[in-house]
């Protein structure tokens, strides 16, 4: 999930750059531009040395490793330490984060592969084949095909199929910010922050549009009422009724993102276990799951998808913002400048993300609000300079070896572990009863 594979350009056969760890600079060339002249120079920057091979740029493998190394985390920690699991609504947890890093580490990956682009079509073909795989891919793991490690079973009614997923937020916004990359770009030299607004303005247009038909779509929408139905014990069928009636309402009930999800997908297509079903109005026990509280709303336990069409909407935003990021790389030479244009944007979004939280725009993850956006891509662009520091500049590789192995086979740890894959092969092999399984034979659960 994330990995090179999912953001290689077979145009730039390098999806990293060559990092001179002493000067900063770079063996790759840096734009379509280089070797470029500096303003006020008559003299072009000389080339690289053509002996020089070109490296991975670390930092963003051991970035990578350690957002799936805490993926996997949550998901196994999250249970029992709430503070490592999801917000069941407002609010923001470490389990929280992991999703924009994702995104975030996709859009600076996107910067590096696709540093010169020969054909724009070509590219462009490639890049939608890519997310189109990477979407079925998402429609197979995250759809109900496999049942989990306790029914050993698969297959899955297309009645009922989970239509958005992990992966397929990552295909959507891997794709617009693909397309981005490849054909909004400007030709300016870039010398100075400034430069890169002018070079990358139709990139940054389009953010901002994405950003605000989200934001008019979500306090804009009218939210009518709504019912649904669930299966209770003995497959009897409850019929629940939901008053809404509002607009722009950011409630678990009454929301323009699970109104348009339930419009657009069905309620049938949509996650059935929302996480608000942790939250106190649906919870005796929360933060964790538990029974239903006498007075508990009608809404606390219809299906709700965490990756929702609107809520992907934004998360285009954070891949974009990444994709930034990644020209940071590409056009400045010096570890200081990178560093200095990393840090600025990253303590200006948390800023901006703050103040809108205590305005009352929360953060929100199933919402994928603005503020939760600039909170966690805020985050991203620090932890991704420290990284870079550690990693990069000083040369810190021996304790991060494990992330760097980890980030670059992420997909494939994220699809046998996170998507239960290895468990459920494991599980599945067993001596005439299924207890009787590869895990009793080696001691473990004996």
């Amino acid at each position: 999930m994330g990995g090179y594979e999912l953001v290689r350009s077979d145009d730039a056969p390098a999806a990293a750059i060559a990092v001179d760890l002493e000067a900063g600079g770079t063996t790759a060339p840096c734009g379509d531009d280089y070797p470029k002249r500096r303003r006020g120079s008559s003299t072009p920057s000389p080339p690289a040395p053509a002996s020089t091979r070109p490296q991975r740029l670390v930092s963003l493998d051991v970035f990578r490793g350690i957002t799936v190394l805490l993926m996997i985390i949550v998901d196994d920690a999250g249970a029992f330490i709430p503070a490592m699991n999801h917000s069941p609504w407002d609010g923001v947890t470490v389990a929280d984060f992991v999703m924009p890093f994702f995104l975030f580490i996709v859009g600076v990956a996107l910067a590096l592969a696709y540093k010169r682009v020969p054909d724009k079509l070509d590219a462009t073909k490639k890049a939608v084949l890519r997310a189109l795989k990477l979407f079925c891919l998402g429609l197979v793991l995250q759809g109900g095909f496999f049942h989990g490690v306790r029914s050993l079973t698969f297959g899955v009614d297309l009645q009922e199929i989970r239509l958005m997923g992990i992966l397929q937020r990552i295909a959507i916004a891997y794709l617009l910010t693909a397309l981005c990359e490849i054909w909004l770009k400007g030709d300016e030299d870039v010398d100075y922050g400034y430069d890169l607004l002018k070079r990358y303005r139709y990139q940054l247009l389009v953010g901002a549009v994405v950003a605000i038909t989200y934001m008019c779509l979500l306090y804009g929408t009218y939210v009518p009422d709504w019912e649904y139905q669930t299966s209770g014990p003995g497959s009897i069928e409850k019929s629940f009724f939901v008053k809404c009636g509002v607009r722009g309402d950011t409630s678990p009930g009454c929301n323009a993102v699970g109104m348009i999800d339930r419009k657009i997908l069905g309620i049938q297509h949509l996650y059935g276990r929302p996480v608000y079903a942790r939250s106190k109005q649906c919870s005796i026990d929360s933060p964790q799951n538990g029974p239903l509280p006498p007075d508990a709303p009608s809404w606390c336990q219809a299906p709700f998808d965490p990756e929702g069409l609107l809520s992907s909407v934004m998360a285009i935003v954070t891949c974009l913002i990444g994709l930034q990021y990644g020209h940071i790389i590409v056009h400045f030479q010096k570890h200081r400048e990178r560093i200095m244009n990393w840090l600025i944007p990253s303590f200006s979004m948390l800023v901006l993300a703050f103040a809108m939280d205590f305005f009352g725009l929360h953060m929100n993850k199933p919402l994928y609000s603005l503020s939760y956006t600039l909170a966690t891509a805020g985050a991203a662009g620090l932890l991704f300079s420290g990284i870079y520091t550690l990693v990069d500049i000083y040369g810190y590789r021996r304790p991060t070896v494990a992330m760097e192995w980890m980030g670059m086979h992420a997909l494939m740890i994220y699809v046998l572990i996170a998507c239960n894959i290895l468990p459920i092969f494991i599980h599945g092999f067993y001596w005439k009863e299924p207890k009787n399984n590869l895990l009793k034979f080696i001691g473990i659960g004996a």
